[in-house]
Order: structure tokens, then sequence, then C-alpha cells
């Protein structure tokens, strides 16, 4: 294939946005690097997790941050000088990722914008023939995930996704001993994110500061005003933008309770509760949701809390898996009928190489080796999913009382029990139960494996989105 220069990539993007395209490239890192050969990279979005980005390269050897990519030029001048007083070797910094794209000797990308570019870089950057480090989730809805999964395969390009726990030693022993069956059935495979999320108040529409390009920073989001709240951080609470904490650090604990799930990828059904209490502000995302997933004979629960509460087995952002054996509270295991805590079964664990979720990555890169990933997008690509149906569910429901919810809740135990917790955790906070409604999603069934919905066209369509020209994930992979 033809390799574009800059003003012909430009021009290809706007011409064919909203079908499929491919920026021609060299396939920068389709040759096996050796340990001494250095790996260069691009850091895409350099607020917040960006830096940990920058630090958690910058301690690997040999490797070079070449690019630092963000909209808001603010940030540049400081992440430039940590960059070169480590490394002794200043990055370009540059607004626009295609820039970074263009040029053939560089090899990865590093994803850590807000959530509604992670896809659309990914397909981008393996278009180009670049590797991949991406932030969770990796997409902003299912679709542009599954595109992402396909543009890394047909480009054979190594794509990790930010789940770090798949590189942690005690979450492979968990994995290990639960897989083995010797605990028994796993019943219910929970995950909660009780984390604190204040109000954000409200903010004016105002002009974007002078050093932010707002045009790209909204990307495929459609144009719109704006205004303090969205650069940065708080973009988390707006659906065209972010996911809420579901799909924000719920992505961590919803993946090591899929993970836990032996051969699960998505459920056979999804309802989902909840709604935005205890304040009044510019965010549109639920604070407060309690999901339910079918996986057959395991049931999946995942519940959000962001005003103050008190712990679950000992859990506030963790896992808990309810087995015939016991329970397992984050990596301790509890026998049955016992509150004293036992040791797990020994199972051998194997996890790819590096001493870091970065650095298995980096190793990964220069293997040309998918499975050495600990952490591979289409792992990713699942449990990011899980958080877009669970609020899906959310958000095609409606306004109801908190009780009596028997005919939507059903018999459920699990869910029944979560729901009560929920409704004392709100009482706890001076929520009045009796005049504020919950909002009680639609009880959607799922095919697993066209990953879509069964006989539910709205439900479909919030599977994608529309995407603004031209920053537009293509409709299949050519």
């Amino acid at each position: 294939m033809p390799r574009l220069n800059r003003r012909q990539f430009l021009r290809s993007s706007a011409a064919f946005a909203g079908a499929t395209f491919a920026i021609g490239g060299t396939k920068s890192s389709g040759n096996i690097l050796q340990n001494s050969e250095t790996v260069r990279v691009a850091v895409a979005g350099i607020n917040g997790r960006g830096g940990s980005h920058i630090g958690s390269l910058l301690d690997i050897p040999n490797v070079e941050i070449a690019y630092i990519v963000d909209p808001d030029k603010r940030i540049w001048p400081g992440r430039i000088k940590t960059i070169e007083e480590k490394s002794g070797k200043a990055p370009k910094a540059i607004s626009d990722i295609r820039e970074a794209l263009d040029d053939k000797n560089l090899h990865c990308v590093t994803v850590a914008t807000p959530n509604h570019w992670h896809s659309l870089i990914t397909i981008w950057a393996c278009q180009a023939g670049k590797d991949v480090y991406v932030e969770k989730p990796c997409s902003h809805n299912v679709r542009e995930g599954r595109i992402a999964v396909e543009m890394a395969r047909k480009h054979k390009c190594i794509v990790q996704h930010g789940t770090q726990s798949r590189s942690e030693g005690g979450w492979r022993e968990v994995m290990a001993a639960i897989h083995s069956g010797q605990l028994g059935k796993l019943l219910v495979s929970r995950g909660l994110c009780y984390k604190s999320r204040p109000s954000i108040g409200f903010k004016p529409i105002t002009d974007p500061p002078a050093d932010v390009d707002f045009n790209l920073w909204l990307g495929p989001a459609q144009e719109q005003p704006y205004h303090a709240n969205l650069v940065h951080y708080n973009w988390h609470w707006f659906w065209d933008f972010g996911n809420g904490d579901i799909g924000n650090q719920g992505v961590h604990q919803f993946d090591i309770a899929r993970w836990a799930i032996k051969g699960g990828t998505l459920p056979k059904s999804v309802l989902t509760f909840g709604g935005r209490f205890g304040y009044e502000d510019q965010g549109e995302t639920p604070n407060t949701q309690v999901s339910v997933m079918d996986f057959d004979e395991t049931k999946m629960i995942f519940e959000v809390r962001g005003l103050p509460t008190v712990d679950y087995h000992g859990q506030k952002v963790g896992n808990v898996f309810h087995l015939e054996a016991g329970t397992i509270a984050g990596t301790k295991f509890y026998p049955k009928g016992s509150d004293k805590e036992a040791p797990l079964p020994k199972v051998d664990v194997q996890r790819g190489p590096g001493r870091s979720h970065f650095a298995n990555f980096i190793e990964a890169v220069r293997s040309r080796k998918v499975d050495d990933l600990n952490a591979d997008i289409l792992e990713g690509h699942y449990s990011s999913a899980l958080c877009h149906l669970a609020n899906i569910s959310y958000r095609l429901g409606g306004p109801a009382a908190f009780k009596p919810r028997a005919e939507v809740a059903g018999k459920l135990d699990v869910l029944n029990e979560a729901l009560d917790r929920m409704d004392e955790h709100l009482v706890a906070n001076k929520v009045d139960l009796g005049s504020t409604k919950v909002r009680v999603g639609q009880f959607l069934k799922v095919d697993a494996a066209t990953e879509s919905f069964v006989d539910s066209a709205e439900a479909n369509k919030l599977l994608t989105r529309n995407y603004r020209k031209p920053f537009v994930v293509p409709d299949k992979v050519a």
C-alpha cells in the first residue's frame, strides 16, 4: 500500500468519513525489535492518566517518548520538562494525533484521552501500522470496540488494554483457583465501584481557553458549546464523552468480575437500576447503579456508589466472588460458614513477560506475539462492552417508585439483596425514597455472538453513535 503524506491523509480522512478508510503507512511495528533497539512512542492525552503513562514509559529501558499529543497546549510545558529531565531528550508536542501517525519511525501510541477518542485513535493507529496501549474503556460504545479489535487483527498490531489487574500475580492466583473448580461453582461474580463523586455544580457556557483546540477535543462527538466541566476530568459524567463511573473506575472491576467466569464474554441479558442522587448538578450519568447480568449458572452483579458509603465484605472498589465452597473478597478466601481467612487452592499461574503492565506491552511490541499480552484488546473490548450494556439498559428505562419493584426485579434474590442495600445506602445519605424516583432500566436480552440485542431496535441504536466528520469510526473493516 502506498504511503500517504500528512496532507493526503487529512484529505482522505475527511473524504472517507462515514465509510471504511485506511491510512497508508510503513509497518514501523512489523519487525521484531531487539532489546537494545529503541521503541519510539507517542502519548495521546497527557493530562491526568496521561502523566502516569509518561512516568511508566520513562522507567522502561530503550523507550523514547517521541511525541506528546494534546489539544490543550497549557499542559505541554510541564510534560516536556519531565520527559527531558529524565530522558535527556524533549518530545515533540502536537495537538493532532494524525501528525504523529504520519511518522514512519514511530512504533507505538498510548491513549489516555477522554473515552470518546479511545477507539478512533486505536483504529487510526492500527491502520498506520502502530501498536497501541489504550486506556480503559477501550471504547465509548460496543460497536467501535469491535472495530478496534478487527483493525488490530487485520493490521497485525499489538494492542494492550489498560486493565492492569491482569498483570498482577495476586489476581491471577485468584482466577486460577476459581477456574480450577476446587471451590465449586461460581454462583455470583460481583464488582464494586464505591468511589466518592461529589457534585460538579454548574459551569456556564463560555468561549474555550485560547490554548485549547476544542474542535479537536470534541473529535467524534457532535459539535456543542464549551463549559469548564468538560476540560478536564468531569467529562466522565456526560454521555457524549464518558460512560459514568461504571465505565471509568468500574471497568477494572468489571474486567475482574468477567475474568472469573471461565470463557465468559457477553451475558444473556442485562438489567440496571439507578439514578443521580443526593444533589443536582450538570452531570448526566448516574452516581448510583445496580446492574445484573446472566451468564448461565453465574450471575454477575455490579454496584456503583458515588455518595459516602460503608463497604461490602471489606471492599469498596473491588470484587467479591460467591462460590459453593465460600467467598473470595478481594484476594482473600473465607470458607462457607467461617469468618476466618483460609488459603486459596494452589494452582500454577502464568502471565506474560515484563514486570509491569506497560513493560508487558513493550515486551509484546518487541516479540510481535499477541499471546505475550496480559490484557489483549479483545479482553478489553468484552469488559468495556459490559459497561455499555448496563448503561444502555439504564438509559432506556424510566422513573419509578423505589418499591414495589418485584415485577421488574423478579425473584432473583441476589438482585433484590443488592437493591435493598442500595436503598439503605441512599437513606443513610438522606435521600427521601418516598419523594424520589429510581430509574428502572429495560430488561434486555443479548445475543453474545452478534454483540447485539434481541428484539430491541432502540437498544441496538445505542450500540454505536453518530460520528462527526472527519472523526468517523468506519462501519466495517474492509
